[in-house]
């Protein structure tokens, strides 16, 4: 008796890159809030400021102020407008310095264009 039993892969199939695409691997957007959190963290330290001066001011706690500036934890705007006061900063300034940034780490690149091949049949 045949075995017709169904194999479902775990993982995704591998494909062999055609010549269609570019060589390389694709480059990994960053996260907002990794962002966000490395210019509050530049501004910190180029005001030679601590976590916890800088906490205290923006009235926060210091750890969460320290998870802010690694990108792990997502604050409101509310909070990102205490701790961008607390730094001399308006919230408008903190996203602009963070949008310069963001756009500095990847500056925009138009998309291929797919070119139409048509039916190309090879001499043999």
């Amino acid at each position: 008796m045949p075995n017709d039993a169904r194999v479902i892969p775990l993982r995704p199939v591998k494909t062999v890159p055609g010549p269609a695409r570019e060589p390389g691997p694709a480059a990994k957007e960053p996260l907002w809030r990794d962002v966000v959190g490395d210019v509050l963290r530049r501004e910190r330290l180029a005001q030679e400021r601590t976590l916890k001066d800088v906490a205290d001011a923006a009235r926060i706690s210091m750890p969460y102020l320290s998870e802010l500036e690694r990108g792990r934890k997502e604050a409101s705007s509310e909070v990102l407008a205490a701790a961008a006061h607390a730094l001399g900063l308006g919230l408008t300034d903190l996203l602009s310095l963070a949008q310069g940034r963001l756009a500095g780490l990847h500056p925009r690149v138009r998309p291929a264009r797919a070119s139409y091949q048509g039916d190309v049949r090879l001499a043999a």
